[in-house]
């Protein structure tokens, strides 16, 4: 089966490449704007002409589309995340190849959902902010075409790769801070938020039974179960052997307005209903929270 993967380099891309190179069914080509890509290519810059060309050149089974871009403003986003999917969408069309689309989505489409609950794939989109709008306007790009395709919503990545930057990253690299100044308190904001955190090498796993399968249409990634910051914290604090007391500076009781160190629009809490990704891929997650903290701890502990 020959697949053409777009954004390789990406975090979720990555683990995805991996996948698809142990499995000696798939001849994979990876597409990109990185010097270490197959063949170089700006989805969001470059036209529809040029990716059909290689597109027929290729001739591809499976299309996978990792590439975008989470920060930026709007019309970054909007370049980065829907013009390019246009352009996917565009060059399949017109391209001879029959190629299946496997669209990488997110949960930031379906915006803030009530707390308790779990967000099925029939729920009605409310993105509340600019990632999420270009991420919906994509899927609806994705599902209006005609083609062979599927988005996978994706909830909280976790594991190894995590970036720095985001809020479990910033947690671990704050403890592991705290450990070498020989600190015993840690004090942090937006425990209260609630994901539905799932291992990117899971993801990965999806995004193959993905391309292999029939199944069209969004499903949700996910593992079905919000955990509470805080309680993700804790767990980080034992994995790294911090002794010390995590003091939330988030305080109710002073009318403080809630803290979501999630920029994903998506307030205090989501969680996915995982029962389409069941019946219709026969994906269930298999990676535990706490081997993705490991995971994280592992790389954050290893740097200078």
């Amino acid at each position: 089966m020959r697949v053409l993967l777009l954004g390789a380099n990406g975090y979720l891309g990555r683990f995805v490449a991996d996948r698809l190179l142990a499995d000696p069914a798939v001849q994979l080509t990876a597409l990109g704007r990185g010097d270490d890509a197959d063949v170089r290519f700006d989805l969001a810059t470059g036209s529809p002409g040029a990716l059909t060309r290689f597109l027929n050149a290729v001739h591809p089974g499976v299309v996978i589309n990792c590439a975008g871009a989470t920060r930026g403003g709007a019309r970054e986003l909007a370049r980065h995340n829907t013009v390019a999917v246009a352009t996917v969408c565009e060059s399949l069309r017109r391209s001879g190849c029959g190629a299946r689309l496997v669209q990488v989505g997110c949960s930031s489409e379906y915006g803030p959902s009530q707390p308790g609950s779990s967000t099925a794939e029939d729920a009605v989109p409310r993105p509340g902010g600019p990632y999420g709008v270009s991420k919906l306007a994509a899927t609806e790009l994705v599902l209006g075409s005609g083609l062979d395709a599927i988005v996978l919503r994706v909830f909280s990545p976790v594991g190894p790769g995590t970036p720095a930057g985001s809020p479990l990253g910033r947690l671990a690299e704050a403890m592991r801070r705290a450990m070498q100044s020989g600190d015993n308190e840690l004090k942090l904001t937006g425990l209260g938020v609630q994901r539905d955190f799932v291992d990117v090498r899971d993801i990965a796993r999806a995004v193959h039974a993905a391309s292999l399968s029939a199944a069209q249409g969004a499903v949700n990634i996910g593992t079905g179960r919000a955990v509470r910051l805080r309680d993700a914290a804790t767990l980080l604090a034992r994995v790294a052997g911090f002794g010390g007391a995590l003091h939330e500076l988030d305080d109710p009781h002073l009318g403080s307005p809630p803290a979501y160190p999630y920029p994903d629009g998506c307030g205090s809490w989501q969680q996915a209903d995982v029962r389409t990704a069941r019946d219709r891929l026969g994906w269930r997650p298999r990676i535990a929270l706490e081997e993705s903290l490991a995971d994280i701890w592992m790389e954050a502990a290893c740097r200078i």
